[in-house]
């Protein structure tokens, strides 16, 4: 064994320097999915990486193409016997934008050096990942020890159909384990897990009290302000100490890891000493109870405030919910909760939205064995678990396809890594340990697979 890890080692930091600048030149590519942006830099980054695959000795390679969304990359490498397991390897190639430029240090689609690392907009969610997996597959000169499908997207980061897609066409994501690599580690250096997503929703409430505005002084404190009966309204979703107070919201104790308040305060960006919302553990305020945010508001801004009492006002909120609570059951709870206020005697008018599930895997599978010890030969030390407040819809997708394999997420991205906001970066320790565990995993799930089959 011993021989076998120094050999893999010695093997994977041989592929560094090509895969280091592989990531330069996909980082490069302004691969933006957005309405509005050109789709021709979406086709560059998909051509890069069917060409990749290909040097990787990947022979079947096709695009997936549906309807207002970008090429789906799919490959297939067949497994070396029956006997050996199939994993579907997962990520995307698409970016957010990059939001202000002025924000960050150097240009966002330069990628730049910086202390052990690379900074560009979509170097960790999820070029890294892409690589790491084109890593993997290099490592194994293209012939590893299972049948692998590869699912590269082109949209995932603005939502497409291909969320809903998997479940149509069963066969072709068939598997026996699937790494969703859209993720990555709690803090750099230490291995991580995740096994629950948060579920999402959205829904805008609004109320129209007047005509139009009316005179401050002559009709305030009699006429209804619509601003302050959606402010009341708004108010009672959290208690006193800034928990969700809506009736019906699925919460639990988190057992795995978590942030310290420390990490989580620089994180958060949380000026000065401000208190922290909620009560009880961060994982369980961040991962297994809900979450409501204002995430827009419709009212007069300051600016071209007239002194006028307010007719119309509306906001739109965010619900993540737990990653088993039912979504309509979830959205369903959130609607009820402000239908049957009456703020000042005045009713709401509550439009519900997109809703999506969240995702809890199954982690005793031989699966989660091969890749808790990979993650631990990796890094070192023993990886542990945590769950995400975010969303990957594809996820839900993917298991109806493959209801009977092994979900496991985790990758090269960090908690520190800035993904979705300036100066958004990579570190090469994660990279390259991330492409290490990967190796690992596929030799031990293949490993234990063998021994099944003599059992």
């Amino acid at each position: 064994m011993q021989d076998d890890t120094e050999d893999l080692a010695a093997t994977v930091d041989a592929l560094m320097d090509g895969l280091r600048a592989d990531l330069e030149r996909l980082a490069a590519i302004p691969s933006i999915s957005f309405p509005g942006y050109p789709k021709e830099p979406v086709q560059q980054a998909h051509d890069l990486l069917v060409r990749l695959l290909r040097e990787a000795g990947v022979e079947h390679i096709e695009s997936i193409d549906l309807p207002d969304t970008a090429p789906v990359v799919y490959a297939e490498i067949p497994p070396p016997d029956p006997a050996a397991p199939t994993v579907l390897l997962y990520s995307h190639y698409d970016v957010q934008p990059p939001g202000d430029e002025q924000l960050w240090l150097s240009p966002p689609f330069e990628p730049t050096p910086v202390e052990g690392g690379l900074r560009a907009r979509g170097i960790a969610d999820d070029k890294s990942n892409v690589i790491a997996h084109l890593g993997m597959l290099r490592a194994f000169q293209g012939r590893p020890p299972v049948g692998v499908k590869i699912v590269f997207e082109g949209q995932e980061e603005y939502g497409s159909p291909f969320d809903d897609y998997p479940p149509s066409d069963p066969e072709r994501f068939a598997c026996d384990a699937m790494v969703i690599a859209d993720l990555g580690n709690l803090r750099p250096g230490t291995p991580t897990l995740t096994t629950g997503l948060r579920g999402a929703s959205e829904l805008v409430v609004e109320v129209r009290t007047l005509d139009e505005p009316r005179h401050s002084g002559e009709f305030g404190g009699a006429a209804p302000d619509a601003l302050l009966v959606l402010i009341k309204a708004l108010a009672t979703l959290h208690d006193v100490h800034g928990d969700v107070a809506v009736e019906g919201l699925r919460r639990e104790p988190w057992t795995g890891a978590g942030y310290t308040e420390d990490e989580f305060r620089s994180l958060a960006g949380i000026q000065g000493q401000l208190p922290l919302f909620g009560s009880g553990d961060l994982g369980e305020r961040l991962w297994s109870g809900p979450a409501i945010t204002v995430i827009g508001l419709d009212a007069p801004s300051v600016d071209n405030a007239a002194s006028a009492v307010v007719p119309y006002a509306r906001a739109k909120l965010n619900l993540r919910f737990h990653p088993l609570q039912d979504p309509k059951e979830a959205q369903a709870k959130l609607v009820d909760h402000l239908r049957s206020l009456r703020p000042f005697g005045v009713p709401l008018t509550v439009t519900p939205g997109d809703t999506g599930p969240g995702y809890e895997a199954a982690t005793g599978g031989p699966a989660y064995a091969a890749a808790r010890a990979a993650l631990k030969e990796a890094w070192g030390t023993d990886c542990g678990y945590v769950a995400t407040g975010g969303s990957i819809p594809l996820v839900n997708g993917l298991a109806k396809a493959a209801p009977d394999a092994e979900v496991l997420l985790f990758g090269a991205q960090d908690g520190m890594c800035n993904l979705h906001a300036p100066n958004e970066r990579v570190l090469f320790s994660e990279l390259r340990n991330t492409v290490y565990a990967m190796c690992a995993f596929v030799r031990e799930y293949a490993d234990d697979f063998g021994k099944g089959a003599q059992r």
